[in-house]
This record gives C-alpha cells, sequence and structure tokens, in this order.
C-alpha cells in the first residue's frame, strides 16, 4: 500500500500570489487560483494617482497586503476579498 502526504499551508484570510493593474483596474490572483479584479477609483488615494503609478503595485506581506510605494498606500486582500471599499461606485 502507498500512501502520500501533501503538506498544504492553510490559511484563514485570502492571501495573493499575484497583483497587477489594467488600466484603472487593479488585479489579484489569489491562493486558491481566483482572480478578483477592483476599480482603482473605489479608494481616495488610488483615484488620484496616474495609470503608470496604478501600475508599480507590488504584493507585500506574504500576500496578505498591496503595496504602493510611490504613493504611500497600502490596501489588506482580505479587504479587498470582502469587498471593503473607501467610496461607492
Amino acid at each position: 500500500m502507498n500512501s502520500t502526504t501533501i503538506n498544504k499551508k492553510i490559511s484563514v484570510e485570502p492571501t495573493a500570489i499575484k497583483v497587477w493593474a489594467e488600466s484603472r483596474t487593479i488585479y489579484i490572483e489569489l491562493t486558491d487560483g481566483r482572480i478578483v479584479g477592483f476599480p482603482a477609483d473605489r479608494f481616495k488615494i488610488l483615484k488620484n494617482a496616474t495609470t503608470v503609478q496604478l501600475k508599480e503595485v507590488k504584493l507585500r506581506l506574504n500576500g496578505f497586503a498591496l503595496r504602493w510605494e510611490n504613493l504611500d498606500e497600502d490596501i489588506t486582500v482580505p479587504g479587498i476579498v470582502a469587498g471593503n471599499f473607501q467610496l461607492p461606485y
């Protein structure tokens, strides 16, 4: 009898493995394979950012947060997934 043990890291909070910007939409790919996109204009600082500035987004805190160093802005991935935006449509 063969058996295989797979060690899987179980995360309580959603985390991202990739982030990118296309035009004024920010996309994150989550560790579970989902891709979530949101309009940059739903956040005060991002609303005033140029498309070039939006593309400078990086993952931080092991995929728990998005960081725009040039804008001094941080947004949590669980907050995005939960739909916690600063501004209405």
